[in-house]
């Protein structure tokens, strides 16, 4: 056996995992959220029942606790940058995420979104499972429908090499910038404010350099198109 590899960690390792992206919302029509969850995935098969973890601090996670359930809108693998920095980069406890979007309510009587989706399925929650920073929800299939059979869903592999986005510090997939091995050596980096928010691109800080970002790429904060950002 080759002890060499004890304690190393190579972080870049980590996005070789595949997982999807999806929209996981609860409540309901008087008080609701989502967020944007990678870490949706089938446990059993008979009855079907699926898994999905949320961070603690997520404004959701109370949302799914109270109500006990939850909604899983599967993305399209063209899914709007707007559609995902609006569940993905903004904080339910400051913004109502579904006001303006294409939203209807299940069996359950959580919302369901409807916006990018090609699917989407319903679950009564059976088990949570406390990990630390973040809770496991385990839940009983109790509807599921499809909106676009012909379309592929979107992964976090195409994510983060197509779209060049990145997880955000709630996710159970970030992994902090200081422990991805690259090299900056000769490298220039820049700053971009976004003028509706204040919102500042780092190309230093961030996997990718702003000028890399695709066209439709919008501020995570605000939805700022990235035309009208300012180079500092």
């Amino acid at each position: 056996m080759n002890s060499n590899f004890k304690g190393m960690i190579n972080y870049e390792a980590l996005f070789k995992v595949s997982y999807g992206l999806y929209i996981v919302c609860s409540g309901s029509k008087e008080k609701g959220n989502g967020y944007i969850s990678n870490t949706v995935f089938q446990v059993t098969s008979d009855p079907p029942r699926f898994a999905s973890c949320c961070n603690k601090d997520n404004y959701t996670a109370g949302i799914i606790m109270d109500s006990g359930a939850f909604s899983v809108s599967v993305l399209h693998l063209d899914a709007g940058a707007r559609t995902i920095g609006n569940f993905g980069y903004k904080s339910g406890k400051d913004a109502d995420k579904l006001s303006g979007m294409n939203v209807r309510y299940g069996e359950t009587g959580v919302p369901i979104v409807l916006n990018d989706a090609i699917a989407f399925l319903e679950f009564r929650v059976e088990e949570t499972v406390d990990v630390g920073s973040h809770l496991i929800f385990i839940g009983a299939l109790v509807n599921a429908e499809m909106l676009d059979e012909a379309a592929d869903p979107l992964t976090y592999l195409h994510y983060r090499k197509v779209k060049k986005g990145v997880a955000p510090k709630n996710a159970p997939t970030y992994i902090d910038k200081s422990k991805l091995e690259k090299s900056t050596e000769g490298e220039v980096y820049a700053k971009y404010e976004c003028p509706a928010c204040g919102y500042i691109y780092d190309d230093e800080k961030e996997e990718v350099k702003f000028a890399d970002l695709p066209d439709d790429w919008v501020c995570p904060v605000c939805g700022e198109d990235k035309s009208d950002f300012i180079k500092l």
